[in-house]
C-alpha cells in the first residue's frame, strides 16, 4: 500500500542508530510495524494468564520415553 507520512527526523535518525541492517526508511518502517503486531500478539497472549488449568498427573519426562 503506498501512501505519504510526516515522520519526526529526530525519531528516524535515532531508530537508524539502533539498526545495523536497516538503511531505508521503508525498511524501517515496516521492521517497526511488524515489531508493533508482535508485541500486540504477545499482549493477548499474557491475557490468558489464570484462564487455562494444567494437569496435575502430567508427567513430561514420561513422554521423552
Amino acid at each position: 500500500m503506498r501512501t505519504n507520512v510526516v515522520l519526526d527526523d529526530e525519531l528516524v535518525s535515532e531508530a537508524f542508530n539502533y539498526s545495523e541492517t536497516i538503511s531505508t526508511k521503508r525498511e524501517l518502517i515496516e521492521t517497526a510495524l511488524k515489531e508493533y503486531v508482535n508485541t500486540r500478539k504477545r499482549k493477548n497472549i499474557g491475557e490468558l494468564r489464570g484462564k487455562i488449568s494444567f494437569n496435575e498427573t502430567y508427567d513430561y519426562k514420561a513422554m521423552r520415553k
